[in-house]
């Protein structure tokens, strides 16, 4: 008996989760993928700009080891995020975003919710919620994302589909089986 393959929504998550492993970010390692009519534009993860450190390579949250307040965190963070990344891919390659879906690992922050909705993607699917120690902030991102006019979705992969897809990941992806 065979079992089920993993649905759009949950192979696009997948994907986003695949590129979140390329994150030089010690601190939450994510990811993007930017998708329109089932076909990947762009990806994107988390991580330093490039000529920049990586804080996996030195093994300490640059912000962090500044000890600036948490308000700040963006003003001294030197990396980018995925959604950023993967917007920013898509317009230096001239990939038009515009009626898109992106499938983020976490849900995007107020600067990354801006850049969604000015490119012109439409729906948006996040693994995990925005939880900062400063849950004011917090609701006023929700706030801004629900009002936004895309349409918001959390989806999260659930057991089954997470072990599905482990056997596809080991060395023996492709052979024969009959």
């Amino acid at each position: 008996m065979s079992q089920k393959r993993p649905s759009w929504d949950e192979y696009f998550m997948m994907l986003a989760k695949l590129a979140a492993s390329r994150s030089t970010c010690i601190s939450r390692p994510t990811g993007a993928v930017i998708v329109k009519d089932r076909q990947v534009l762009a990806s994107g993860y988390n991580g330093s700009l490039p000529s920049q450190p990586h804080c996996i390579d030195e093994g300490k949250c640059f912000r962090r080891s500044l000890d600036w307040p948490e308000e700040m965190k963006y003003d001294m963070c030197r990396s980018a995020h995925a959604e950023a990344n993967a917007i920013a891919l898509a317009a230096k390659k001239g990939v038009a975003v515009e009626g898109a879906a992106i499938y983020c690992t976490l849900e995007p922050c107020i600067t990354c919710t801006k850049l969604i909705i000015m490119s012109g993607i439409v729906r948006i699917v996040y693994e995990h919620g925005y939880d900062s120690p400063i849950p004011k902030r917090d609701a006023y991102w929700k706030e801004v994302l629900n009002s936004s006019g895309a349409k918001v979705e959390q989806l999260r992969l659930n057991d089954r589909i997470t072990a599905y897809s482990i056997n596809f990941l080991r060395p023996d992806t492709s052979k024969r089986r009959l």
